[in-house]
């Protein structure tokens, strides 16, 4: 990756752009190339690293950009690992679900950093990682718990939408087992209530590989491995 302080790309003093999404005002990398320089805002360069984030509520205009951005990169190289950076409180399933089917759909390896928080569809995400390349930062908080929902209308109407949250928790849970290790029992307990884990619980939970305090030495950014680029 070009050095962002260095001579080939610089973040500009006053030059920024707004995150379609949240609004937020978004730093501007700007790179000297053979034809002049090219502007990128800071997402689009991390993109070009095969980084991706998820930040923020889990709903349908996100999901649909990150499915973009994960066939994107499958299209630029099928067997480089994307790496997924998550902070984000949860969501709608069904756009959870998207993004995760993606995951599981392409062939690139995916890797999931967890940074801040992931928590309900968020923790679901990054269970769904790379084994071996799910990742969590020493102070990032996850939280599983079983889906909710609600209905209005007539009695044989809730009924339909309470079975269909019965077989959404159910299916959930069947892939927490497969992700995690745990036993059926444990994972419904689990998510019986909020349950937060702390990073290292996560680990022992089975829905993180490992917890890093700094990058490996032998990792360089875009290969969330921990291993030099072949996953342990």
């Amino acid at each position: 990756m070009i050095d962002l302080f260095g001579t080939d790309a610089h973040a500009s003093q006053g030059q920024f752009t707004r995150d379609p999404v949240t609004g937020a005002l978004v730093p501007v990398v700007v790179e000297q190339t053979s034809r002049g320089e090219r502007s990128f805002d800071i997402f689009s360069r991390l993109l070009r690293e095969r980084i991706v984030f998820v930040t923020g509520q889990v709903e349908d205009g996100m999901a649909s950009l990150i499915v973009a951005q994960l066939l994107f990169l499958e299209s630029e190289n099928p067997s480089k690992p994307i790496s997924m950076y998550i902070n984000s409180p949860g969501g709608v399933v069904t756009a959870g679900m998207a993004i995760h089917d993606t995951m599981q759909y392409i062939k690139p390896r995916v890797s999931t950093v967890c940074v801040g928080q992931a928590a309900s569809m968020g923790s679901f995400l990054l269970a769904a990682g790379e084994p071996g390349m799910r990742i969590a930062l020493p102070n990032a908080r996850i939280m599983v718990h079983q889906p909710s929902g609600g209905a209005r209308g007539m009695a044989s109407d809730i009924e339909i939408q309470a079975r269909e949250i019965l077989r959404i928790r159910q299916r959930m849970n069947d892939l927490y087992v497969k992700y995690t290790g745990q036993s059926l029992s444990d994972i419904e307990k689990a998510m019986d209530r909020d349950t937060f884990l702390e990073a290292d619980e996560a680990m022992k939970f089975g829905i993180v590989d490992k917890v890093f305090e700094t990058r490996p030495e032998n990792e360089e950014p875009g290969d969330e491995t921990g291993s030099g680029g072949a996953p342990e």
